[in-house]
């Protein structure tokens, strides 16, 4: 049992965000691989909510093109679900600690606003990606839908480390839910949730060279006696 929490602790350490990633496309087999291990994540009354559409090829291309479009113009952004109202305390310096590590590991300065609104846009370039998963949860099942496929989420970015399969996941792209609805031909009755990119990640690219630190347990659970 050592050994088996000792593996796990060692993936949970392992996976990272990554924000650049090479070409190479990867099997099919090993993309099913991942889906068939992390859809065994619980759910509300099993109801398994979660959805993915796969792009692969010139279909990640087109969806990246429309993405940036969309980014790089007055389009509206249009969430399915509302975004946060705020960042205060312990989120909002993790939010910043975040954003600043990235800056200096890539060279940025945080007075650069240019440089920030490029790197901001890489997201919508899918860090290069071979591949993007699009997540979906019925309009029906609402935040608690929206909660099963996190724990999904989770799990197949786990699964993709554990076979050496790099990812992301990705709010930004859920910025414009109606342009990915029709891009994709998703669904009316579907909330764009948000999108997984993933493939071989760029191991020398300084965006994947720094890690972000995690609250300690103490800061995490309040006992009760």
């Amino acid at each position: 049992m050592t050994e088996t929490f000792d593996a796990f602790s060692d993936l949970l350490r392992a996976r990272y965000s990554c924000r650049a990633f090479r070409p190479d496309p990867l099997p099919e087999a090993t993309i099913t691989q991942i889906v068939s291990a992390a859809r065994h994540v619980p759910s509300w009354c099993n109801a398994q909510p979660w959805q993915l559409t796969i792009t692969r090829g010139e279909a990640t291309e087109r969806f990246r093109a429309a993405l940036l479009d969309a980014a790089n113009s007055d389009a509206p952004v249009e969430p399915d679900l509302p975004w946060p109202t705020g960042y205060s305390g312990a989120y909002a310096e993790r939010r910043r600690s975040c954003g600043f590590q990235l800056y200096d590991a890539v060279g940025i300065a945080k007075s650069d606003r240019a440089a920030r609104k490029a790197q901001m846009l890489r997201n919508f370039a899918l860090f290069d990606a071979p591949h993007v998963a699009i997540v979906t949860s019925p309009a029906e099942l609402g935040p608690y839908g929206a909660m099963d496929c996190g724990g999904f989420v989770s799990a197949f970015t786990l699964a993709a480390t554990a076979l050496g399969i790099a990812s992301i996941p990705q709010a930004a792209i859920a910025s414009y839910a109606p342009l990915v609805r029709d891009h994709l031909d998703l669904p009316a009755d579907r909330l764009v949730l948000c999108a997984i990119s993933f493939g071989l990640p760029d191991i020398e690219h300084p965006a994947n060279k720094f890690r972000t630190e995690r609250a300690a347990p103490e800061t995490i659970i309040d006992w009760k006696d």
